[in-house]
């Protein structure tokens, strides 16, 4: 197999699409069509169903994919490990909670671009669970997640310890307030999409208060979730640190197990360690504790 077919297999998979594939790889639809039949004729199965909303895997591209994911991330470590002289620069792909993003990461984003200027680095935002996907295919160099992260093939350092609690209109002055006042099924839960550990978290402090039957509701950035709550729409899980002094909402303190979090850095154990990484992980400085293997 031909490393270029299988990196624009990847591509398309991932965007979904013959043109948004080839605008990512800056060359013609043409050539990314021929490329994936060169692919299919070499497997002998087809690995796109294509339709009028783009492309989705078959099962065969299903199969193929982290294999392809795989070595398109190795084709980048090459690359990178060969070009790494010791001094930190070029591109570093991080990615991290919204959350985290928020709060936590300007001060440290700071500090590192004021060291190391000639890094061009990154930032994304999405899901503990697409967080961790993306950093063992190699999409992010590493990433903010929310722990406990158990994986082989991941490195863990504990970047932040948080505190959860329950955030609501101003309406609700205590728990006790606010189970009273939603019989029932309880209140709305308003949650990040699928893949997010707060999400998680939330679901379970609702089955304890016995609203496991309750709505859901889907917002996928924080400013609207915060603004959701303080119109009385539900009530959501953050860390107290991202609600901050907001007037225009009110904090619940949880017990312990609900409440407390760690947000933790992962990288790939067994990934070439560029300078860049090594020197966005010494920003973390001493706050950093590596778990063990």
């Amino acid at each position: 197999m031909e490393l270029t077919d299988l990196l624009t297999f990847s591509t398309v998979a991932r965007l979904g699409g013959i043109t948004r594939a080839a605008d990512e790889l800056n060359t013609v639809q043409s050539n990314v069509t021929q490329r994936v039949k060169a692919l299919e004729a070499e497997i002998g199965a087809a690995l796109f169903e294509r339709h009028s909303r783009g492309m989705t895997l078959t099962g065969a591209g299903r199969r193929l994919l982290p294999y392809a994911d795989r070595m398109a991330a190795l084709s980048r470590e090459a690359l990178l490990a060969a070009r790494d002289d010791g001094e930190p620069k070029g591109p570093l792909s991080i990615g991290s909670m919204e959350t985290t993003a928020a709060v936590r990461l300007p001060s440290l984003l700071a500090e590192f671009h004021r060291r190391f200027p000639a890094v061009q680095l990154s930032l994304r935002t999405s899901t503990t669970a697409e967080l961790v996907a993306g950093v063992l295919n190699g999409t992010f160099d590493g990433a903010f997640v929310a722990g406990p992260i158990e994986h082989a093939e991941l490195e863990a350092t504990i970047a932040f310890r948080e505190e959860l609690v329950l955030v609501t209109a101003r309406r609700w002055q205590s728990l006790g307030a606010l189970r009273a006042g939603t019989p029932g099924s309880g209140p709305t839960a308003l949650v990040f999409r699928i893949g997010c550990t707060y999400r998680q978290r939330l679901e379970q402090v609702f089955s304890e208060f016995g609203w496991p039957s309750s709505a859901r509701f889907e917002l996928g950035t924080l400013d609207g979730m915060i603004g959701c709550v303080a119109a009385d729409m539900g009530v959501t899980l953050l860390p107290r640190a991202v609600v901050g002094r907001n007037d225009t909402v009110n904090v619940h303190t949880l017990a312990p197990a609900q409440a407390r979090v760690e947000t933790l850095f992962i990288s790939r154990r067994a990934a070439h360690q560029s300078s860049a990484l090594q020197g966005f992980a010494s920003c973390l400085g001493s706050n950093g504790e590596v778990i063990a293997a």
